[in-house]
C-alpha cells in the first residue's frame, strides 16, 4: 500500500486507519482500496451544495465507468465525470483506489463500489426520503449492509476465514445507523431524514442497538486473526458512541477514543 494512500486514509477516518494500517500487506492494500473507493463515491452522495440531480448523474457514470474497466484504471479516466465540481481529493483519485487491489480480488471491489454508487444515486434521485423501517433497512444496505458482504468476501479471499454473512450485514447495518444517529441534526439541516415516519430517537436508537448485536455476534464469531482484529475496533466504537449519544452527548471525545482503542487488547 502506498505511502500517500495510507496517509490521505489516515486524513478521512482515524477510525478505520488505525486497524487497516496493521492488516498483512495483501489484506491491508485490499481492504483500504475497498475503503478509499466507498469513501470516494460516498463524499460524492454527501456532497454539502451539488444538486441531487448532478450528484445522481455523476454515481451512475462511475459505476458505468468501472463496469467498463478491462484491469487497470487510467488516472484521469474519471475526470470528465467528475468534471469541475468541487469534490475532494478522496474522489478524484477513485482510479487510483480502483487500482491499488491486488488483481486477485480486484473485480469483487470493483463491483461492490459499482453497484455501491448506482444505488446511491437512487437515493439521490428520491432524496433519502425513508418512510418505513422498510425503507431503512434498504438504505442501510445499499450503502453498509453490502460493505459487510464485502468484507466477509475479503477474509475468506485472504486466508479463508468464514463469517456468518447475514451478521456481516447487521455489522454493516449497525455501524451505519450509529452514524444516521450521530449527524441527524446536520441532515436536517440539508433537509435530508433517515427517520422513518413516526419514529423518534427512541426508535432509532433500538434498530441501531439490534444491528450492533449482530455485529457483536459477527466479530465474536470471527476465529483470532486479522479479520477479527479488524472489527474490534469500529465495534467498540460505535457501541460507545450510541451511549454517549443517548446520555445526551453529540460524539465521544478524544480521550475516550484513545481509552477505547487501549482497552481493545489489540497492539496498535
Amino acid at each position: 500500500m502506498r505511502q500517500d494512500a495510507l496517509s490521505l486514509l489516515k486524513e478521512t477516518s482515524r477510525t478505520f486507519y488505525i486497524p487497516i494500517s496493521h492488516l498483512p500487506p495483501d489484506l491491508r492494500s485490499a481492504v483500504a482500496s475497498g475503503y478509499l473507493c466507498m469513501r470516494a463515491i460516498d463524499e460524492v452522495e454527501d456532497h454539502p451544495t451539488i444538486e441531487n440531480k448532478i450528484k445522481s448523474e455523476v454515481l451512475r457514470e462511475i459505476s458505468q465507468m468501472i463496469q467498463s474497466g478491462r484491469g487497470r484504471f487510467d488516472h484521469h479516466q474519471f475526470d470528465t465525470i467528475f468534471g469541475s465540481h468541487s469534490f475532494p481529493e478522496v474522489s478524484l483519485r477513485l482510479a487510483e483506489w480502483l487500482n491499488e487491489a491486488p488483481a486477485s480480488i480486484a473485480p469483487r471491489i470493483w463491483e461492490a463500489t459499482a453497484a455501491m454508487a448506482d444505488r446511491m444515486a437512487y437515493w439521490a434521485d428520491h432524496n433519502w426520503t425513508i418512510h418505513t423501517e422498510f425503507d431503512l433497512d434498504r438504505y442501510t444496505f445499499s450503502v453498509a449492509g453490502s460493505v459487510g458482504l464485502l468484507l466477509s468476501d475479503l477474509w475468506a479471499w485472504h486466508d479463508g476465514t468464514n463469517s456468518n454473512r447475514q451478521d456481516a450485514i447487521g455489522f454493516g447495518r449497525g455501524l451505519q445507523a450509529v452514524n444516521i444517529l450521530r449527524n441527524h441534526n446536520e441532515d436536517l439541516s440539508r433537509g435530508v431524514t433517515f427517520m422513518p415516519q413516526g419514529w423518534t430517537m427512541t426508535e432509532l436508537d433500538q434498530y441501531a442497538r439490534r444491528n450492533l448485536e449482530l455485529a457483536d455476534r459477527y466479530t465474536s464469531a470471527l476465529p483470532a486473526g486479522p479479520a477479527k482484529d479488524f472489527c474490534i475496533l469500529p465495534l467498540a466504537l460505535a457501541q460507545a458512541t450510541l451511549d454517549t449519544i443517548t446520555k445526551g452527548f453529540p460524539k465521544l471525545s478524544r480521550e475516550q477514543v484513545m481509552t477505547i482503542v487501549a482497552h481493545t487488547g489489540i497492539h496498535f
